[in-house]
């Protein structure tokens, strides 16, 4: 995979001093927001359009290029990122300054017949109903107005940010493979480079002198615009007044998501799988708010299972009013690894619908949707990693088809991140949802986190956008599902090898990076005498002494509370090497041997 070498140059200490030639009011862009329409830059360059001819071939030969080049282009089909490539063009060079406001209904396309979302107020919290404007922040839209010399805001002066520009090493589509990027001398990596000032000297329409500023709690709408273009292009909400706004990442949009949506007051409660991400219920709990699981299966939560639920809740046993909000992992769920097909997420819609259930739809996962794996006891199986599919309108249509892509009311908000699928560390991820519940969300922002971090949007927009674009986005995408197969399918032939199949059972995941393993209690020797708990832990210890490290299963319970009946742990192919991977398993499989005294 790729690596990424970021080479950061600071300035001297003696270039804070302001030279006489250059006031440190002209050294900062033009504050402020607008599609400008300058007609010499357009929004190809994003897209990687191709070099003009060499100006001095002669008209003979130039003529002849163009001849050979129409049936190609007559056998040309429209491609999917046509429409943006149009609409950037005609919107001209991006104009977007220091603490720019910014709305996705800037960059979206017209949504024609598309109906507008439902209402929600019903279901906030009366901590977002009462959240205002923040004051400041309302002010930065006057800072578009020509000639306007600002006194009224904090921003300080970009002339004493000590930092000249960043660089960065970066693959080029579609060559991928880290040794050819940390090869210095590699046509398969560029070196390209974000300055201070390059948006006043007109060399990029995003610079260090923005990023690295304050800004709206959306983030900056240089990275506004290219998220909104991907939502578009990949999600497709099918209601008109869909809004993105940039996250410090999924957790600390759910925690605030959760603020919006819960009270504990009303005595609210959540529902989620009956093993759900331990983050997540960490973040619940503290709110006083009480999740419930819903029951699954290999394809994740069982939506009938959830309408029984709610069709018969009782409050007084529950503690809790019925629920009317849902967070789920639809793909690659963690940590059971299980993946709702089309059918399963229609059917879970259906029932939130019947309901007037809520739905936070958590999808970090999403691109690392796998084929099908073939036993390594199969005729004719093979571990050698998928081919990547002959188009990316072929790569997107192979994928699930999100919650947010059947959202016709409008009740989903969907998180993304950057943390799967590119850097964890950027802290860098989008929500999508209706214009009413971004808009409440913004509101906390405001006075949270305050939006993501500059550098974290600086680095991803250059390569992201200026760089790759969508196109080379989305090919990294489907390169990257490639190497998440062949790790899962060397740890899937690890665990045939490796563990006691009369005791140990799995279903291949189909998205995601874990491996969600069942033990079967009731075969252990000590069995019922000692606990489901009690057994795990054993096997925990020993799996330890024997220097692997694999996740307990009641880590993840919804409900701790209850009785567990049922043994698992779960393993993740992400990150050991594929030769540490089967060391690991056999590890693991001997310390099961152990507890169940099968030596």
């Amino acid at each position: 995979m790729a690596v990424h070498k970021t080479v950061v140059r600071y300035l001297r200490p003696r270039s804070l001093t302001t030279s006489r030639s250059t006031s440190l009011r002209s050294r900062v862009p033009v504050s402020g927001a607008s599609l400008g329409c300058a007609a010499h830059r357009t929004a190809h360059r994003s897209f990687h359009s191709s070099t003009a001819r060499d100006s001095s071939a002669s008209a003979a030969a130039a003529e002849a290029a163009t001849e050979a080049e129409k049936p190609a282009e007559q056998a040309r089909q429209p491609s999917l990122f046509d429409a943006v490539r149009e609409r950037r063009a005609k919107a001209g060079r991006l104009v977007a300054g220091v603490a720019a406001v910014s709305d996705s209904d800037m960059f979206k396309a017209p949504a024609p017949g598309k109906p507008l979302a439902k209402r929600w107020d019903h279901h906030l919290s009366h901590e977002s109903a009462v959240r205002q404007p923040c004051t400041l922040k309302k002010a930065a839209r006057f800072l578009k107005t020509p000639g306007l010399i600002s006194l009224g805001g904090g921003l300080p002066s970009s002339e004493y940010f000590p930092i000249a520009e960043i660089s960065m090493r970066v693959p080029k589509p579609p060559h991928f493979a880290e040794k050819d990027i940390l090869s210095p001398n590699s046509d398969a990596a560029q070196t390209v480079t974000m300055g201070k000032y390059d948006t006043r000297d007109g060399t990029s329409e995003y610079d260090l002198s923005i990023a690295l500023n304050y800004g709206q709690s959306t983030g900056s709408a240089q990275m506004m615009r290219f998220i909104t273009e991907h939502t578009e292009l990949v999600y497709n909400p099918p209601y008109a007044d869909w809004k993105v706004c940039q996250t410090v990442g999924s957790t600390g949009a759910l925690e605030q998501a959760l603020r919006m949506l819960c009270d504990k007051s009303r005595g609210d409660s959540v529902l989620t799988e009956e093993y759900s991400f331990s983050t997540a219920l960490e973040t619940i709990a503290p709110l006083g708010v009480k999740a419930f699981g819903v029951r699954m299966d290999e394809e994740g939560l069982l939506p009938e299972d959830m309408d029984a639920m709610l069709s018969n809740w009782d409050e007084g046993a529950r503690g809790a009013r019925r629920p009317h909000l849902l967070y789920t992992v639809p793909s690659g769920q963690n940590p059971t690894g299980a993946t709702q097909s089309v059918e399963r997420r229609r059917a879970v819609y259906a029932v939130c619908q019947k309901h007037d259930v809520y739905i936070i739809e958590d999808e970090p996962y999403y691109f690392l949707q796998m084929d099908p794996y073939s036993s390594s006891t199969e005729p004719g199986a093979s571990s050698a990693p998928p081919v990547s599919p002959e188009s990316l309108e072929a790569f997107l249509a192979k994928l699930v088809p999100s919650l947010l892509s059947m959202d016709v009311d409008g009740r989903v908000l969907r998180m993304d991140s950057f943390s799967k699928v590119l850097v964890p560390g950027s802290r860098l991820g989008w929500i999508t949802a209706s214009a009413q519940m971004v808009e409440r969300y913004i509101r906390h922002a405001e006075v949270a986190n305050q939006g993501p971090s500059g550098f974290s949007q600086a680095v991803l927009w250059k390569l992201l956008d200026e760089t790759w674009g969508h196109e080379g986005y989305l090919r990294w995408l489907a390169d990257l599902r490639t190497h998440y197969t062949r790790r899962r399918n060397m740890l899937l032939a690890a665990c045939e090898a490796h563990l006691p199949r009369d005791v140990v059972t799995w279903t291949p995941p189909a998205a995601g990076m874990f491996l969600w393993l069942k033990v079967d209690p009731s075969k252990h020797p000590d069995h019922p005498h000692r606990s489901v708990l009690e057994i795990e832990e054993e096997i925990f210890d020993h799996a330890i002494s024997n220097g692997v490290l694999c996740a307990r299963g009641s880590w993840f319970r919804t409900e701790p509370g209850t009785p567990a009946r049922d043994m698992f742990f779960r393993a993740t192919f992400a990150s050991a090497s594929e030769e540490a991977m089967e060391i690991a398993i056999q590890r693991l499989g001997d310390a099961i041997r152990k507890s169940y005294r099968m030596d």
